[in-house]
């Protein structure tokens, strides 16, 4: 890299663009705030519909494989081989890879090519034991991500705890993801407590997940006044059984899935509610939970994983200590009623100044910069 150059960082991640999660969202919004870089993206396929070669943002990325599922295991094994091509035409400075996955066995080949400086992002919000039990199959070669990385950076103190638990020997910079402040816009809404017979509206976006917990939110609402609904905003696996739970409690009526919501029109999603709520078994960082805060919403949690780091119960949310649906209601109930009003408006004041302070994706990409220059 001569001085006149910028300098050029070559990105591998299992998925992006359109493909729509927190990883993707984090890379787009921190790549777009760093115009002193070069950004090349190496990806899964994945789906058919998606050109090979397009640039997206300040990214160019290059999709391997023919649009199946099977195409991350096609990039594990051979994405390497594509970066040193391109490497030999543009002399990359920097190896970051995305998550503890696909790609990043990729990007310890190419780090073994090259010698380059490799920087690894965890993001895995899905039950780490279970992460660990599927990469047993690959031996030693899942855990040189850890080994093998020059700089770790997690979205959470629970991701860095991971990282040294699995091998990572330096300092794990704590980064977390953030939000779009200029989308997600603060209303502080007083809930109208004189009409009684008003709907409240328990708001969550999530996937359909068993780690999300939204089996629990279900499970509580027959203890809780039928005034109280739960809408859901996502997809996933366990739509069906959702819904079956829903109807065998007598609550389907007060169950509404709303599928999948393009992500510029979450912000009127949540804002439709009275609170966020997701009870969650596992976490990496939660986002969804940063994105209600910024909007203004009081929001239920439980102190899984990453949650810890920013939902503090009386202060910036609630927090859910029971698994129990009688107990769960009695949270709910205890929180939402006309006496809280005062401390609402307080809580949502203060939670909307810490993403403020420390969640803004400005802020996160200054702290990103500042690592990348670090390794270079």
């Amino acid at each position: 890299m001569t001085t006149d150059q910028k300098p050029k960082v070559l990105i591998f991640s299992t998925a992006y663009l359109l493909l729509v999660g927190g990883a993707e969202i984090a890379l787009k919004e921190i790549t777009d705030r760093l115009p002193d870089y070069d950004f090349d993206l190496i990806t899964a396929r994945l789906d058919r519909k998606l050109p090979k070669q397009e640039k997206i943002g300040r990214v160019m990325v290059y999709r391997l494989g023919w649009g199946l599922k099977s195409d991350k295991i096609y990039l594990a094994l051979f994405g390497h081989i594509f970066a040193y091509k391109l490497h030999k035409a543009k002399a990359y400075d920097l190896i970051w890879g995305m998550m503890a996955s696909f790609a990043s066995l990729s990007a310890v080949k190419f780090k073994k090519q090259t010698n380059l400086p490799l920087l690894v992002s965890l993001q895995e919000g899905d039950d780490l034991k279970k992460i660990e039990v599927k990469a047993k199959i690959l031996g030693l070669w899942w855990f040189k991500i850890f080994t093998e990385a020059d700089q770790i950076q997690a979205i959470s103190t629970y991701l860095a705890d991971w990282a040294y638990q699995l091998g990572f020997k330096g300092k794990v910079k704590i980064i977390p993801n953030g939000v779009d402040l200029d989308l997600f816009k603060f209303h502080n809404q007083a809930i109208d407590w004189s009409d009684k017979s008003r709907e409240i509206k328990l708001m969550t976006t999530s996937r359909l997940v068993f780690k999300n917990g939204l089996d629990l939110v279900i499970s509580a609402l027959p203890y809780l006044p039928a005034t109280i609904s739960f809408h859901i905003a996502g997809l996933g696996r366990e739509k069906q059984k959702l819904e079956a739970l829903a109807k065998k409690l007598k609550v389907n009526k007060r169950v509404i899935f709303h599928n999948l919501i393009p992500y510029a029109q979450l912000p009127d999603f949540l804002l439709r509610g009275e609170a966020f709520i997701r009870l969650s078994r596992t976490e990496g960082l939660g986002n969804s939970f940063l994105e209600a805060m910024a909007s203004g919403l009081p929001v239920f949690g439980t102190e899984a994983g990453g949650l810890a780091d920013f939902l503090n119960d009386q202060e910036t949310g609630f927090v859910v200590k029971s698994t129990e649906p009688k107990i769960i209601a009695q949270t709910i109930l205890k929180v939402l009623n006309d006496n809280n009003e005062a401390k609402l408006t307080n809580l949502r004041l203060r939670a909307r100044g810490m993403i403020e302070e420390k969640y803004s994706w400005s802020i996160v990409s200054s702290q990103m910069d500042l690592l990348i220059k670090n390794l270079l």
